[in-house]
């Protein structure tokens, strides 16, 4: 199978257009799909089948200097240590990454990961893409650049820094972002907890509560643990959306999957994430709306439809 190069749109910044992301796998199926249509439209795409084909191909045509490899997996055990190993001997400072679907997230406590390699959901790359992204340009190492073998309190003092800037020299919480948030969770322990998480990080908490959220939400981004999908949480989802068309929807869900995911996109949502989530995740979601004017997240092209921001998933077999 021969590289396909495939065109970048312009939602993404300078340094990111100039960028070139190797895809390794599939990018069939909802989920991997989702995925790979939304960095195509972020960056500059290379494909490949395997390892071994990329590096044939690039000896050949002598393409650009990738600066990440995806490895998209769609069942565990779909790549090995020696994929891994092939890449970082063609290009020894390349960043690796492991894209999982959600059949592979489900046996994150019964198998191993690829050691030295950073395995993420589905669901939370587009996020912490933008996040890895804008530390790179910045020429910061980012989480992306510790390595797997690095202890859990050397992770915690690198990352206080790029999650935390809203803390001034004085000690004081300054604003971290210009966006206003609010909070909805199921739970009143899972509400403080998101309370105190976003407040540290310098972001503004208009208003916090447990159930449903309200209709006329004062923020420009909603949070809401949601927990796990329900027609009933469409339904408001698909009411607060109408009447708030401008409102980001950021959703906390315990295990995101393609067609769940797919129904709240469809029905308002601006982002799904997994529970428990990185900050690096909301982060980034943050970081996206403020590159996209606060538009909300898109997989595709940008429709507009009854004057309602929503998301456009493009052409896909398994959605219809």
């Amino acid at each position: 199978m021969s590289l396909t190069n495939t065109i970048a749109s312009d939602l993404g910044l300078n340094q990111a257009s100039k960028r070139h992301l190797l895809w390794i796998g599939a990018t069939a199926g909802l989920e991997l799909g989702m995925a790979y249509t939304w960095i195509a439209n972020r960056t500059n795409v290379v494909r490949a089948c395997s390892p071994q084909a990329a590096i044939e191909t690039d000896s050949l045509s002598g393409g650009p200097l990738p600066s990440i490899a995806i490895l998209a997996a769609d069942w565990p055990g779909r790549w090995a240590l020696r994929d891994a190993v092939l890449l970082s001997k063609r290009w020894p400072l390349l960043r690796i990454v492991s894209v999982a679907s959600s059949l592979v997230d489900g046996r994150r406590r019964s198998g191993p990961v690829l050691p030295g390699i950073e395995e993420v959901s589905w669901y939370d790359f587009p996020s912490r893409f933008e996040c890895w992204c804008k530390d790179i340009d910045a020429g910061r190492p980012s989480l992306l650049g510790l390595p797997t073998t690095a202890r859990r309190e050397e992770r915690l003092l690198e990352s206080i820094p790029m999650v935390m800037p809203a803390i001034g020299r004085d000690g004081n919480t300054t604003t971290g972002s210009a966006l206003t948030v609010s909070l909805v969770a199921s739970q009143a322990v899972d509400l403080d907890g998101l309370t105190d998480l976003l407040t540290l990080a310098g972001w503004h908490i208009t208003r916090s509560g447990c159930g449903q959220p309200e209709l006329d939400e004062p923020a420009d981004v909603l949070v809401w643990d949601i927990g796990s999908i329900q027609s009933s949480q469409l339904a408001r989802l698909r009411m607060l959306s109408a009447n708030r068309p401008k409102l980001a929807i950021v959703l906390l869900e315990s295990f995101p999957r393609g067609d769940s995911t797919l129904m709240a996109l469809r029905s308002g949502a601006t982002a799904v994430l997994g529970r428990p989530f990185m900050l690096e995740s909301l982060r980034g979601t943050f970081l996206r709306l403020e590159r996209e004017g606060r538009t909300g997240w898109q997989i595709g092209k940008r429709t507009d439809r009854q004057s309602s921001t929503r998301a456009d998933l493009g052409p896909c077999p398994l959605a219809r």
